[in-house]
């Protein structure tokens, strides 16, 4: 059975990439029919931070990446890594300096794996490696040690993790043939790039997904973003890849889809490119793919510390409000911009005469008060050809704001009244 595991350090809250890591980790193991383990590396005590479990298991608990049994924790593990390193140390594998043991690789060792990730074949020799901790002075392991034990008592088949840990894997496979246990399968992910093509930091996108969330990404989205960054997709029979309904290559993926058609084979060798733009669009259309009821939760949820919002969201408007905000939305943080009625901007002079005008055809076109949609849509519309103003013009002048909510929803939301108001300040 296939076992695979995400072993985050707590040293700090994980940025979008670890997260990605612990995705590819899961799609892997329920495509598999296997498990997906939870595994908390807090032997490096020093750098621990306050919170970072907690934000780890918040993280993966609203995405709902559900792992198996109980979560593992390294550090209260002490004793069973120290038993293997009394082993290593009596077969002269390990030595002790400075009150930490270390591993020495023969230079004569070779190291030869086929990475998961491209098929390829690594191969490393034993004198490129430099002598290594094991033991630290304080007693707990460091991640060398830990994890290849951790990974073999806990029957983990296969070892995915970002490249930057290849350097590290001829380490890890001395370390497993000196115990003479079976090597896991390795895959190695390429490293997420910024849009000026370093790796990601914190100034080109690496946040935690919390902070998506908290700026109104939705976790279908960031699933479905995180995914791609990496992997290509399905292909058919014959290498073809699977498109959507225009045609064109599929992007658009739920975490049912995902499950059903991830396979490693399918992550490219080439660092994906992190890309805010698409993150965003993805967010668009999946706002949209939401039922209003749905999305009006959502809305509470996410502006449930704002009074302001949240009135509007409980008022017998608010599937109007929500309606129309869907299709503008890419963020649940833009609704209260589209719902917001205060003029972005002073008018011009010339804005202000037609303005005027505008108050004059809003009167000659409502019956008792009420603009009829499709009547006060030609008679704007006709007003724009006649008068020679850009229609954006008017959708300034009548709602205040350059983009956000149609005219023909605002007119069934607040009225002919509304315009006057906003046409008057």
């Amino acid at each position: 059975m296939v076992k695979v595991r995400f072993a985050p350090s707590p040293t700090g809250i994980p940025h979008i990439g670890n997260t990605r890591t612990a995705l590819f980790n899961y799609l892997f193991a329920k495509h598999e029919k296997g498990e997906f383990i939870l595994r908390i590396e807090d032997t490096d005590q020093k750098r621990l931070v306050k919170g970072a479990e907690e934000a780890i298991i918040e993280i993966l608990e609203w995405l709902k990446i559900s792992w198996n049994g109980e979560i593992l924790h390294q550090s209260q593990r002490a004793e069973i890594y120290k038993k293997y390193v009394k082993e290593l140390l009596n077969r002269k594998i390990a030595y002790e300096k400075e009150g930490a043991v270390w591993v020495n690789i023969p230079d004569e060792k070779i190291f030869e794996w086929t990475d998961l990730v491209g098929n390829k074949k690594i191969k490393f020799e034993g004198k490129t490696q430099e002598d290594f901790v094991i033991l630290k002075s304080d007693g707990f392991p460091t991640y060398h040690l830990a994890n290849v034990i951790d990974d073999h008592l806990m029957e983990i088949t296969h070892v995915i993790r970002g490249e930057e840990w290849i350097s590290s894997t001829p380490k890890h496979i001395y370390l497993y043939e000196s115990f003479g246990w079976k090597l896991p399968n390795f895959a190695h992910l390429p490293i997420i790039l910024g849009t000026d093509h370093t790796k990601l930091s914190k100034r080109n996108g690496a946040q935690s997904i919390l902070d998506y969330r908290n700026k109104g990404f939705l976790k279908e989205s960031l699933l479905n973003f995180m995914a791609l960054l990496g992997w290509s997709g399905p292909r058919l029979s014959g290498g073809a890849r699977l498109v959507d309904k225009r045609g064109h290559e599929q992007e658009i993926f739920s975490m049912d889809e995902l499950i059903k058609f991830f396979k490693l084979e399918d992550v490219n060798t080439a660092s994906p490119v992190f890309d805010i733009k698409k993150l965003e669009w993805l967010n668009g259309v999946w706002i949209r793919s939401l039922s209003t009821d749905d999305l009006k939760e959502r809305l509470l949820e996410f502006y449930k510390d704002d009074k302001q919002v949240w009135e509007i969201l409980k008022s017998s408007k608010a599937n109007l409000f929500v309606g129309a905000g869907a299709s503008r939305m890419r963020t649940l943080a833009d609704f209260k911009f589209l719902i917001n009625t205060q003029p972005t901007r002073q008018k011009t002079k010339e804005e202000k005469e037609i303005s005027q005008k505008l108050i004059n055809l809003l009167e000659n076109e409502s019956k008792n008060g009420v603009l009829e949609d499709e009547n006060f849509l030609a008679a704007l519309k006709k007003f724009s050809a006649d008068q020679k103003i850009p229609f954006k013009t008017i959708y300034f002048l009548l709602s205040g704001k350059e983009h956000g909510i149609g005219l023909l929803e605002l007119n069934q939301i607040y009225g002919k009244e509304f315009f006057v108001k906003i046409l008057k300040s």
